[in-house]
């Protein structure tokens, strides 16, 4: 690594990963890449003794180089401190989200790597900037910072802070972060800059794209100027589709780009690519031709980019990845198909 490349940054941006320019949709993963909420892998589970939450990462590193490999645009992954099997059951992706980042950064090569989301309040916004910005140099620029306020209230008080001024902390940190980036010093609190410090590295996109989940406890209008894209629940089309032509409305307001606009969706895929749609919790069951019809409009809706979540699947996951790979994503690439939407 050469030591321009700590101190300069550029224009491009890891958001490019994942948005496309003719507004097309692109797809991502979201960790662990297991399938433990199919009823087969449920009973695995309970046979070796795992609680439930807790994911089968065995074959996790092999799964993420295979996505990577397989023109998917982002492998997401979220930050869940502490394991509280009684309130939540879910252990998310398990490991640290900045020690995974740079597991990750050394054996992918093309994905963005994106976190939905960093709970800034529980961490001080130099060691977040400090690590995100190692990220960003170690993968080449691909960091795309996923950011939130954090929904767990037991996480708080183990850290001794005060969960009813997550919003406050939220937006400080934030500031921080933007802050940190340059090459004027070191922040140290109030908009003061201390010139003979500096936080090494700087990012290697010059500024590591912010995308909110939730709310942030943040009015809209500070979400609309603050951050580069959203990131939010799934919701029927309409609902969607308003949130999306919400956000960039807003952003043109302000003279802004029109941002990223993403959400995700939890994938049953069927064998049978013709089995229709069978609702389940955030997401269904259906076959690839019927998946295939819904990306399309959410094309149509103005999603950028759609997570998928494939825990549900009762099929390997590595067969999954490769049906989307082969069958879906060509799909989604289809310049006559874009052009007739646009016609």
């Amino acid at each position: 690594m050469s030591s321009s490349s700590l101190t300069s940054g550029n224009n491009t941006s890891a958001l490019d990963l994942v948005r496309r320019k003719d507004g097309g949709l692109t797809l991502g993963v979201e960790l662990p890449l297991d399938n433990d909420w199919s009823p087969k892998r449920e009973a695995v589970r309970a046979a070796e003794g795992r609680p439930f939450g807790v994911p089968d990462l065995t074959s996790y590193p092999d799964l993420v180089r295979q996505v990577d490999r397989s023109g998917f645009a982002a492998v997401w992954m979220r930050d869940v401190p502490v394991f509280d099997p009684q309130n939540f059951g879910d252990a998310g992706s398990v490991y640290d989200p900045f020690v995974n980042l740079g597991f990750l950064a050394g054996i992918t090569q093309n994905v963005a790597l994106a976190t939905a989301a960093i709970v800034l309040p529980l961490r001080h916004p130099m060691m977040v900037a400090k690590a995100a910005a190692s990220v960003d140099q170690l993968s080449g620029g691909r960091l795309i910072l996923g950011v939130a306020s954090g929904d767990r209230p037991v996480e708080y008080p183990l850290l001794g802070l005060d969960f009813e001024k997550r919003g406050d902390a939220f937006r400080e940190a934030v500031v921080y972060l933007r802050d940190a980036c340059k090459n004027e010093g070191l922040p140290v609190g109030e908009g003061r800059i201390e010139p003979r410090l500096d936080l090494l590295p700087k990012p290697l996109q010059g500024r590591i794209p912010l995308v909110i989940a939730g709310q942030g406890r943040q009015s809209q209008e500070w979400i609309t100027e603050n951050m580069d894209g959203r990131f939010v629940n799934p919701h029927g089309l309409d609902a969607l589709a308003a949130q999306a032509s919400r956000w960039s409305s807003d952003r043109k307001m302000l003279g802004l780009d029109a941002g990223t606009f993403i959400s995700a969706f939890h994938l049953d895929l069927a064998d049978d690519p013709d089995e229709r749609v069978t609702p389940i919790r955030f997401g269904a069951r259906l076959g690839r031709k019927a998946f295939a019809d819904h990306l399309h409009a959410l094309e149509d809706a103005g999603v950028n980019h759609l997570a998928l979540l494939l825990r549900p699947s009762r099929r390997p996951v590595n067969d999954v990845i490769d049906e989307l790979a082969t069958d879906v994503l060509p799909t989604l690439h289809n310049s006559t198909r874009v052009s007739q939407t646009a016609a």
